[in-house]
């Protein structure tokens, strides 16, 4: 008989799921409409757990797997799993640290662009018809040019080192806070988020660090300044949204690049008006690419713990 594995969550790409198909019974939990009686008929049979990064699992849910081996998460973040629950039955869980760098960074630097040479804006500005309406240039407010701009990043693992060498080519001053400095880097080592922010044009957002909350407030803001972007492609919750809100209302920043948000799928409404920021919806790892290769490391956690092995990736054991 097959492994009975539990999924928490859909993946997207279809050749994941038949190479999951085609090496384990599969029971799709996201599917099920009672979930809670569903564990009962299948708990004591599950030894894997597929989840995401937002859905995690929770120590109520792994009690209820007694033969669970493995808790592979497709995606970084792992605050959503109890991992001190899991480390003391020695479950390993992994994540899909790696796949996603080069996509993430991409879209750090889509967000830089767009929301400095107003790139959404001036979009709808074609699309609904103004142009003809307003062909004089003073319809379209003046961008900000980004090359040479000062960019600031929060967090230096991989995703901010990834987004350090695409902004370096384009003649960005670049400096970053972290919680101690890299020696093999070339870039400005700054101890205070505060200080980094007055000294940047651009604070970008890379930290995977999952218990910090609310590190960009008001006051980190302020000091950004009227002139400057903030972008975010890491954690919601690492910045203040009624903050941000008003900073972007009254001015005290230039424009803002999400891609994360705090209560996800909710977005502040106030923003939806905003021609200064640009949004998005969680997609900094959604292409073809990184999913693919974040669904074969979840196979391959997978294979490993049930083969008894140590997952390559596992934080637990």
């Amino acid at each position: 008989m097959k492994p009975e594995i539990l999924q928490l969550n859909p993946i997207l790409v279809p050749s994941i799921n038949q190479k999951l198909d085609s090496l384990y019974t599969v029971r799709r939990y996201y599917e099920q409409d009672n979930k809670e009686e569903y564990i009962r008929e299948i708990g004591k049979t599950i030894r894997g757990v597929i989840t995401g990064g937002h859905t995690g699992i929770g120590r109520a849910l792994m009690e209820q797997l007694p033969a669970l081996e493995i808790v592979a998460v497709n995606g970084v973040g792992t605050d959503a799993v109890d991992l001190a629950y899991a480390r003391g039955r020695g479950i390993p869980v992994t994540g899909t640290f790696g796949a996603l760098t080069e996509d993430v960074a991409d879209l750090a630097l889509g967000l830089l662009l767009a929301t400095c040479r107003n790139i959404g804006a001036v979009d709808r500005f074609v699309r609904n018809g103004m142009w003809p309406a307003h062909p004089q240039p003073s319809a379209i407010p003046l961008a900000r040019r980004f090359s040479g701009m000062r960019v600031g990043i929060v967090g230096m693992g991989r995703v901010g080192q990834a987004v350090a060498r695409r902004v370096s080519g384009f003649g960005c001053p670049i400096g970053y806070t972290d919680l101690q400095p890299i020696d093999a880097l070339p870039y400005e080592f700054v101890d205070s988020l505060k200080t980094l922010a007055e000294r940047s044009d651009a604070l970008v957002l890379c930290a995977a660090a999952d218990k910090a909350e609310g590190i960009v407030n008001a006051e980190i803001l302020e000091a950004l300044g009227k002139d400057g972007y903030l972008v975010n492609i890491a954690r919601g919750r690492l910045v203040r949204e009624d903050d941000l809100v008003n900073a972007l209302k009254t001015g005290r920043i230039a424009g803002a690049g999400l891609d994360v948000f705090v209560n996800e799928p909710h977005v502040p409404e106030a923003l939806f008006g905003m021609d200064n920021v640009v949004l998005q919806a969680h997609r900094a790892s959604a292409t073809i690419e990184s999913r693919t290769a974040m669904g074969e490391m979840v196979l391959a956690s997978l294979a490993d713990a049930l083969a008894g092995k140590r997952p390559e990736n596992s934080l637990t054991t």
